[in-house]
């Protein structure tokens, strides 16, 4: 059987010290080269809609183009104080006694600084994982084999390349921005070092993709920044598309695997599910508000409310796992991981693959198409 260690580096899921001693060492440099080694697949099959699901997505695609330059209001003054008071309510550092901790003498105007600090870190760890997404598209659009699953990655590629736009222009507006956190990097580079196509979809389209729009869920719900709420809703309405075209492609896949190859499955979809807690943790903001971050991390994660923000970034990903066959496929290894993760819970949710339509935009919504 393999081990936490062999998966994720640490014996103990939890294990603090193990967590922090994984760190960006290359925070200074502009490029970051991953190397990679896959077929490049074409396909003189170009007969449109044997994929009945795949095509309906390609359509809709075609009809939810937005552009981030003027569909939404860049002339929107931020109110950063209130951004960062909304985002404070995350920590659950209220339901805490702080007394005896490194926050007993902080004020408002520390708590004020953790929230701003908090919020562009969020935001630049979004921006980072849409470059992520941007790149495994123009990968899956090389090495997947049907003509229809490339037509809808094209449009996902151009999706993309838009959400990377808008988070870094409006970071531009916060003046705040943070590299890449260690832990959503390692990932990252494990989904593009990987030479099976369907890892990539897994890992980018049902983890990482996941994840982002229960986050982006979130974020918009608490937020009353008109411009980022705006974001955020056109955002969610495209990444819906996305994790949907990972379900429907990969179920298909996936009905024909064998137990061995699920297992790989099972078990890479545990430490993406792992890297990605992992990097919610935030150790960078701690590091720049010049606060141990294991004394930080340990307080913060007593609080319940903290607890339960983490655990509901993945009301996406299981009960998509569970829809590709992944949570009780062999002896059901990924729903006991997922029982020690305690997300379990969520298996029953809608999937995405058919719930994505509850996220278009509506006519109307976009301001100038």
């Amino acid at each position: 059987m393999t081990t936490n260690q062999e998966l994720i580096g640490r014996d103990e899921v939890n294990d603090l010290d193990a967590i922090l001693a994984i760190s960006n060492k290359d925070v200074d440099a502009v490029v970051h080269e991953v190397r990679s080694n896959y077929d490049t697949i074409f396909t003189w099959d170009y007969d449109k809609g044997q994929r009945p699901k795949l095509n309906r997505l390609y359509e809709k695609a075609k009809s939810s183009m937005w552009n981030g330059e003027t569909d939404l209001p860049w002339e929107t003054e931020i109110d950063v104080e209130s951004l960062a008071a909304l985002q404070m309510q995350s920590f659950g550092f209220q339901q805490l006694e702080l007394g005896g901790t490194v926050f007993e003498k902080w004020g408002e105007k520390e708590f004020l600084q953790l929230g701003i600090e908090s919020q562009a870190w969020a935001l630049s760890q979004f921006m980072h994982g849409e470059q992520g997404a941007l790149i495994c598209t123009a990968r899956i659009i090389e090495n997947v084999p049907w003509i229809d699953a490339k037509y809808y990655a094209a449009t996902q590629a151009m999706d993309e390349a838009r959400h990377v736009e808008v988070f870094a222009k409006y970071l531009d507006k916060l003046e705040n921005h943070y590299p890449v956190n260690a832990h959503l990097g390692m990932l990252l580079d494990d989904i593009i070092e990987d030479d099976r196509w369907d890892i990539t979809y897994l890992g980018m389209q049902i983890m990482v993709e996941g994840l982002a729009l229960a986050a982006f869920g979130f974020m918009h719900q608490m937020t009353t920044e008109p411009l980022l709420k705006q974001l955020l809703r056109y955002v969610m309405s495209d990444e819906a598309r996305h994790v949907a075209f990972g379900v429907l492609s990969l179920q298909e896949v996936y009905e024909n695997m064998s137990a061995g190859e699920l297992r790989i499955r099972q078990e890479f979809a545990y430490e993406a599910a792992v890297r990605m807690r992992d990097r919610f943790l935030q150790q960078e903001v701690w590091d720049r508000m010049g606060v141990d971050p294991k004394e930080a991390m340990a307080l913060s994660q007593q609080s319940p409310y903290r607890a339960e923000f983490q655990k509901m970034l993945f009301t996406k990903i299981v009960p998509n796992c569970k829809k590709l066959g992944l949570l009780d496929a062999g002896d059901a290894w990924l729903r006991h991981k997922f029982e020690e993760l305690g997300v379990i819970q969520f298996e029953n949710w809608a999937d995405t693959g058919e719930e994505y339509e509850m996220f278009a935009l509506a006519d109307g919504e976009v301001q100038s198409a």
